[in-house]
């Protein structure tokens, strides 16, 4: 099976999968992102392409497509893998196909230009003006997903629209925007050529610089817990918000969340070299050391001990500041508090000390306790509740 992310690419998984229409044959569909509007005699200047992954993994995600495509350094943003559809096109209930689901495989690209785009100095009044740097691989790797060298509709060459249901349903290819139907658009107006590739940038531009090497994309397991590129699970949001906390979110988007990706690599080898390290200690990829460091204790599974629990809450208040009787067993206690509402996220440290007392006493209140039942120090019944409430297993 071809691969399901561009190798190479910066992945934004956005979620949401969603299978696409058998049936038909395979297509991939051409876009420009023409964020602005420009004319010869008004250029404008080019919209990066970190703003535009920005809006796909933010508001747009409701019109994101599979790719988006810098044309002039060759950078590529993937937000959903080449079997699940993805938004870009207009599907409305009169079309006798759900376009975005139209193929064994119906893969959108959005290059990042609107005609008559200043760039480096230069003005680029259609796609194929520019170096198309990265059209080469990104051209190999959907073929692999069998669509072929054709443009059923023809190549697009302007902006003008040619729609034909018949065509669409029944021939697998290449289709610009402005060949899909029951759609508007009229872009891209031009694509590059599937065998001539431009690789020397045109007179007057700025030397592009390479794209920057992709994130580490690896895990390991640190004392039963995946960490690393698409580990899973609530360590992952700990250690997302306590790189937030510390000033170390520059690159999220949208979260943290329960499901590791680049950005969460990216800002964990910011918070590595912060600590000291350099090349491949600091890719991103935690290490225990710098995990404990981080948080102050290192995640487990998400099982807490009655016993334990009720031991941090008698011990850690009267001790030292900090001071961590069961850490990672207080730290979900803490968590579970925070999801909550009863306990701010800044003291999910796995010290169960005077405010996390006074966070589950609260919690006790909202179960109906009162007076000495309400005291902070956690029962079995309330524990298994907030378990419950919150996803943890708690043992006596």
């Amino acid at each position: 099976m071809p691969d399901l992310w561009l190798p190479g690419a910066e992945i934004h998984d956005l979620g949401d999968h969603a299978p696409t229409d058998q049936q038909y044959p395979p297509k991939a569909i051409a876009h420009i992102t023409w964020d602005r509007n420009a004319t010869a005699a008004a250029p404008q200047d080019w919209c990066t392409f970190d703003d535009l992954v920005g809006y796909f993994t933010g508001s747009g995600a409701g019109n994101a497509p599979h790719l988006v495509w810098d044309p002039f350094s060759g950078r590529t943003a993937q937000l959903f893998p080449a079997d699940s559809r993805s938004k870009s096109l207009l599907s409305p209930p009169e079309s006798p196909t759900r376009t975005n689901r139209a193929g064994r495989v119906v893969i959108q690209i959005e290059a990042v230009f609107f005609p008559y785009c200043r760039y480096g100095g230069a003005v680029y009044p259609r796609l194929v003006d520019t170096p198309c740097l990265g059209w080469d691989r990104l051209h190999a790797w959907i073929a692999s997903w069998g669509v072929p060298d054709l443009w059923p509709m023809g190549r697009p060459t302007d902006f003008s629209d040619h729609r034909d249901e018949g065509v669409w349903e029944t021939r697998g290819g290449w289709y610009a925007h402005a060949h899909v139907p029951f759609n508007d658009h009229s872009d891209p107006g031009s694509w590059p050529d599937f065998t001539t590739v431009p690789t020397i940038p045109p007179p007057h531009q700025h030397p592009v610089p390479p794209p920057e090497p992709a994130p580490a994309r690896y895990q390991v397991t640190i004392n039963g817990l995946p960490y690393g590129y698409d580990a899973r699970g609530y360590q992952v949001t700990a250690v997302g918000r306590g790189l937030v906390s510390q000033g170390f979110g520059g690159h999220y988007h949208s979260g943290p969340g329960p499901t590791w990706t680049d950005a969460d690599t990216e800002n964990y080898a910011d918070y590595q070299r912060s600590l000291g390290y350099a090349g491949q200690d600091a890719d991103g990829v935690p290490g225990e050391g710098s995990l404990r460091r981080l948080l102050g204790y290192v995640p487990g599974p998400r099982t807490v001990s009655t016993a334990h629990v009720v031991a941090a809450a008698r011990t850690d208040p009267g001790a030292e500041q900090g001071h961590r009787t069961y850490g990672s067993e207080a730290a979900i206690v803490e968590q579970a508090l925070a999801d909550e509402g009863l306990l701010e996220q800044r003291w999910v440290d796995g010290s169960f000390g005077s405010r996390t007392v006074a966070a589950y006493a609260a919690w006790q209140r909202r179960c109906g306790y009162s007076d000495s039942d309400a005291d902070g120090i956690p029962g079995p019944e309330s524990l298994h509740r907030l378990g419950a409430a919150r996803g943890f297993t708690v043992t006596d």
